[in-house]
């Protein structure tokens, strides 16, 4: 993992399209602002991990019912 100290209004830039830049810090939390193409798909961690576990659970769907739903 790279590690970057940076001061408020001061950014990291990742590749040609993508810009974070640190807004303002309160306290234990830091406000960030991220610039990039909407292509790019920008989650929470958290919220990232929970998609990724929905979709795991998606996909290991019993064929019982995977046979059922295709003779529908």
């Amino acid at each position: 993992m790279l590690v970057l100290t940076r001061k408020r209004s001061e950014a990291i830039q990742i590749g040609e399209d993508i810009e974070v830049k640190v807004l303002g810090i309160e306290g234990d939390q830091v406000k960030i602002g991220i610039s990039a193409p909407s292509s790019v798909d920008i989650y929470r961690k958290e919220i990232y991990l929970d998609i990724m576990h929905e979709n795991n659970q998606a996909a290991n769907i019993p064929n019982e019912l995977v046979n059922l739903l295709k003779k529908t």
